[in-house]
């Protein structure tokens, strides 16, 4: 199942309120801003319809291509054994299995690079 889609953006600021307006028809909202680093624009917006973001734009520093997309692990096990897959395969590590903070207290998630450089993630929401 896919958790959610994110899009690189060259200025998240002017990008959110694109998107701010662009989606409100469909019933999405902001949901969450990660805080940037002291002195920086906003880094990352999440969008959602529900309580739940499945569209996310951001200022990505990663090696590869920005856009990603995450798929929706029932389990940190499943996370984990993503993680363990996706290398196996031939993907490159772009994040080891862990709690992401900064998402959310619950927020476990592993990252590896595709064979295109396409950040993909595996994320699962239940507290440990």
């Amino acid at each position: 199942m896919i958790d959610h889609i994110g899009l690189d953006v060259s200025d998240v600021v002017r990008s959110r309120s694109f998107y701010a307006e662009a989606l409100a028809p469909q019933g999405y909202r902001i949901l969450q801003q990660v805080p940037p680093e002291p002195g920086e624009r906003p880094t990352v917006v999440m969008f959602g319809v529900g309580d739940e973001p499945d569209f996310v734009i951001a200022k990505d520093k990663s090696p590869g291509p920005g856009n990603h997309v995450a798929f929706r692990a029932q389990t940190r096990a499943q996370v984990g054994a993503f993680h363990a897959a996706a290398l196996a395969a031939g993907g490159r590590d772009n994040g080891r299995p862990g709690v992401r903070e900064r998402y959310g207290p619950a927020y476990y998630a592993a990252f590896v690079l595709d064979p295109d450089g396409f950040n993909i993630e595996a994320v699962c929401h239940a507290p440990a």
